[in-house]
C-alpha cells in the first residue's frame, strides 16, 4: 500500500468503499489523514467498519472543513443526475478526485502511461507492463484494469506505473499527469453518464489535460473522433504525436499492414514484426493494441528487439479471448470482458463455427451492429436481461435460445458444438451486474463451468 502524505492532517471524505475505495481510505490513513468514509451499501459498510475504518453519513455532512472528496469512480458527480454526496461537496466547494489523482501526488519521480480508449485498455495496459518488465525495469500495472492504483508497489524515478483509465477515472484527476498517453480508439459507450458522445469524447481528452516535460501521445486514428483528436492535440506543441493504425499506413507513425507491424518513426517505414505469428494477440483489434503497445514504450526509450521480444511472449489477459479449454474438440473462449457490442464485434472477427453465448445489462444500441458477423454464429445462447431484446434483432437471422444463466447456456452450448467441434465463445456485449458482481466473476464462472464439463480435454 502506498501512503499517500499530501492531506496529513487534513480531513477527507471518502464516498464508496469498493476495491478502490477501501484502499483510497487505508492508504489516506496510513498518510495521516482524518477519513469520513461512507457506501450506500449496508454491506460493503460493514466491511469497512470490520477493517477499522471510521464511518461518516456523507448523505448528511456539510463538508465544511473537509479539504478533498475522495469518489469511486462508479458514481456519477455530473450526468445522469450527481450523486447527493457529490452535489453536497459541490455547493461547498470541495474538490472532487479519484485514487489515480492520490498515486500521482505520492510518487511524483516515478514515469507515468495512461491508456485509455473504449476497447482494448486492458490488453494493451497488460502489454505495455510486460514489455516494460520483461526488459528489466520496474513496472507496477492497475487502475481499471482491476488492481487499485494504492494498493500498488511504491515506485521511484526508474520505475513506471502502467494504468487503464476508464472516462470515469479521467473526470477525477486534478493535476496527475503522463509521460505517455495512449488514446486508442472511441465508439459509443457510457453515453447517458457523460450526457452524449461530445461529454463521453470531453472525459476521455483529460488524459491529455496535464504535462510532464515533453509527454507523448499515441493515438489510433481509425476511426473519425479519434482522428479529430489526434488532430487537435498535435497543434497542442507539448505534445509529442505519434499515430497508429491497422487499416492504412501512417507517415511518421506506426501501422499494420497484412498482419506486419511497421515502425514509421524514423526515416522510412520498417517492417518490426510479423503480428499472425503471436497466438494470443489475435485479429485486426488485438494488432492495433500491439501497435499502440509498441509506440507507448518507444516513447519510453526501449529498444526496438526488447519491445519484439515483449509482444513475442505476451501471456494474454484474463477474461479477454482467454482461452479456456478445448474439451471434446469443442474450442472454449472467455471474452467477458466485450461489455459492448463493439468489443464483441473483434472476437466474432476471430472465429468460425461459433457457439455464442451473449447478454446480461444491455448497453445502448443493443447488438444490431454485429449482423456482419451473424453468418459466423451457428447458434446463440442468450442470458440474463438483454435476452428477449438480443432474441429480437437476432430474428431467423440466427438461430438462438434463451437459456436465462450462464450454466445452461455453457451446458446447451457445449452439446450444440460437438458435432462441428466448433468454438463456445463468451462475449457478452452486457455488463454483468444483473447476474455477478463484475465481469471478472462471470468469466470466473465461465471457467469453472468449462472445467467441469465430461468429455477428453486439452
Amino acid at each position: 500500500m502506498i501512503e499517500v502524505e499530501s492531506f496529513k492532517g487534513d480531513t477527507v471524505a471518502v464516498m464508496g468503499l469498493a476495491r478502490s475505495g477501501l484502499a483510497a481510505a487505508e492508504a489516506l490513513i496510513a498518510g495521516g489523514a482524518q477519513v469520513l468514509a461512507w457506501d450506500d451499501s449496508p454491506g460493503r459498510r460493514d466491511t469497512a467498519q470490520k477493517r477499522g475504518l471510521k464511518l461518516a453519513d456523507l448523505t448528511e455532512t456539510e463538508f465544511t472543513g473537509v479539504k478533498a472528496l475522495i469518489l469511486s469512480p462508479g458514481i456519477p458527480h455530473t450526468f445522469p443526475k450527481p450523486n447527493p454526496v457529490a452535489a453536497a461537496a459541490k455547493r461547498a466547494g470541495t474538490p472532487i478526485i479519484g485514487d489515480i489523482e492520490l498515486l500521482a501526488r505520492s510518487c511524483p519521480e516515478a514515469r507515468y502511461v495512461g491508456v485509455t480508449g473504449t476497447n482494448g485498455k486492458s490488453t494493451t495496459t497488460a502489454l505495455i507492463a510486460h514489455i516494460v518488465g520483461a526488459a528489466g525495469r520496474a513496472v507496477q500495472v492497475g487502475g481499471n484494469l482491476g488492481t487499485p492504483a494504492l494498493t500498488l508497489a511504491r515506485l521511484g524515478r526508474d520505475g513506471a506505473y502502467v494504468l487503464e483509465l476508464s472516462s470515469y477515472q479521467l473526470e477525477l484527476i486534478d493535476r496527475a499527469a503522463f509521460d505517455v498517453a495512449v488514446w486508442l480508439n472511441l465508439t459509443p459507450d457510457h453515453l447517458d453518464r457523460h450526457g452524449g458522445m461530445d461529454g463521453y469524447i470531453a472525459a476521455k481528452r483529460r488524459i491529455f489535460k496535464n504535462r510532464r516535460g515533453r509527454p507523448a501521445a499515441v493515438i489510433g486514428i481509425d476511426d473519425e473522433a479519434s482522428r479529430a483528436v489526434a488532430d487537435a492535440v498535435s497543434r497542442e506543441n507539448s505534445w509529442n504525436v505519434t499515430r497508429i493504425s491497422v487499416i492504412s499506413r501512417v507517415t511518421g507513425g506506426v501501422f499494420v499492414e497484412d498482419g506486419n507491424l511497421f515502425d514509421d518513426l524514423g526515416r522510412s517505414a520498417e517492417k518490426v514484426m510479423d503480428l499472425r505469428e503471436v497466438p494470443l494477440l489475435p485479429g485486426r483489434h488485438n494488432w492495433q493494441n500491439a501497435a499502440a503497445a509498441y509506440a507507448a514504450t518507444r516513447a519510453l526509450g526501449f529498444a526496438r528487439a526488447d519491445i519484439v521480444a515483449g509482444i513475442a511472449s505476451f501471456p494474454g489477459l484474463k477474461h479477454r479471448q482467454e482461452p479456456i479449454a478445448t474439451v471434446s474438440g469443442v474450442r472454449f473462449v472467455n471474452d467477458s470482458k466485450a461489455t459492448n457490442a463493439d468489443a464483441t464485434a473483434k472476437a466474432l472477427a476471430c472465429y468460425d463455427a461459433v457457439y455464442w453465448i451473449a447478454g446480461g445489462v444491455p448497453k445502448e444500441g443493443g447488438i444490431a451492429e454485429l449482423a456482419p458477423f451473424f453468418p459466423r454464429i451457428r447458434r446463440a445462447f442468450l442470458i440474463g436481461q438483454a435476452a428477449p431484446d438480443f432474441a429480437a434483432t437476432l430474428g431467423g437471422a440466427v438461430p438462438h435460445e434463451i437459456d436465462v444463466t450462464l450454466d445452461r447456456a455453457v451446458a446447451a452450448a457445449f452439446a450444440a458444438a460437438r458435432p462441428e467441434r466448433g468454438t463456445v465463445l463468451l462475449s457478452p456485449s452486457c455488463a454483468s451486474f444483473d447476474q455477478f458482481t463484475d465481469f471478472e466473476a462471470r468469466g470466473e464462472a465461465f471457467r469453472a463451468l468449462v472445467e467441469a464439463l465430461p468429455g477428453t480435454r486439452s
